[in-house]
């Protein structure tokens, strides 16, 4: 199974937690690609982190790899120049980079804040002809930014993508060339959700932002909006254990998350 991790080196804890939940929930090799890039401002992923996944996925199965890609020449020979100054990390933008790099052309896109808590085999295997993307709404943007009657705005933290298919319609260099002249709200999301023609609406379970539920296969720990004790969005990390316990009330990774601390030099007082 390909997944695909963007971010920096502050994205370590969130895909090694994220990796360490998939090989629990499935049962064939799993092919990690990192990718990340120089820009200003931020680290890369490193080497080394990319070994201590490698490291770590390998205790449970030696045919587990870990790819890290460096994107940076393509990020700066086409930079999202409009965008770059969002409240969004640049890295958020480097899955709209992929069609340019050595990656397979079935690929799972995952935020590094998603942890698979069912068996995704039957969704990363199904059907792709003649699609580019498959996501689940968003649980908030599908009221906000619907086509009409049609509710059809896609979270962009769980994405099954199609890179045969996407080379072809050129669908991500019409994002790059989008975000390189024209701000958005949520930049890949937005953007991807605009341009998109040939897309899947996956059920919330493949991509749940409000579980987990009996029936969820991933959970994305996202931005949730409280309406008690007053309306306030609330962002809380899987890793940040307290908060999990406290702010959401979830204890449904506590049994990976002693695990997660058992085999890393993370403690639960330094996953936060």
């Amino acid at each position: 199974m390909n997944i695909l991790f963007c971010g920096d080196a502050r994205a370590e804890v969130g895909i090694t937690l994220a990796s360490l939940a998939l090989v629990h929930q499935v049962h064939r090799p799993l092919h990690v690609y990192l990718l990340t890039a120089r820009i200003a401002g931020f680290s890369p992923l490193s080497e080394a982190a990319s070994a201590r996944l490698a490291a770590l996925l390998a205790r449970f199965d030696p045919a587990h790899t870990v790819t890290l890609i460096d994107a940076t020449p393509q990020f700066e020979a086409a930079p999202p120049t409009a965008n770059l100054a969002t409240r969004f990390t640049p890295y958020c933008m480097l899955r709209l980079y992929a069609d340019l790099l050595p990656l397979p052309d079935r690929l799972l896109y995952l935020d590094f804040d998603v942890l698979s808590v069912k068996d995704p085999t039957a969704y990363y295997d199904q059907d792709l002809q003649g699609v580019e993307v498959v996501g689940t709404l968003d649980h908030y943007g599908r009221w906000f930014f619907r086509h009409g009657w049609r509710l059809s705005y896609l979270n962009s933290g769980v994405l099954l993508l199609n890179l045969a298919e996407i080379r072809r319609t050129g669908l991500f260099a019409r994002c790059r060339h989008a975000l390189a002249t024209k701000r958005y709200f949520m930049p890949d999301q937005s953007v991807l959700n605009r341009l998109a023609t040939h897309v899947r609406i996956a059920p919330r379970w493949a991509n749940d932002q409000h579980g987990p539920h009996p029936d969820t296969v991933f959970a994305h720990y996202s931005t949730r909006l409280h309406l008690w004790p007053w309306f306030h969005p609330v962002t809380v990390k899987p890793w940040n254990v307290a908060a999990m316990h406290e702010t959401l009330h979830d204890h449904s990774q506590d049994e990976l998350l002693d695990e997660f601390a058992a085999l890393t030099n993370f403690t639960k007082e330094g996953l936060s």
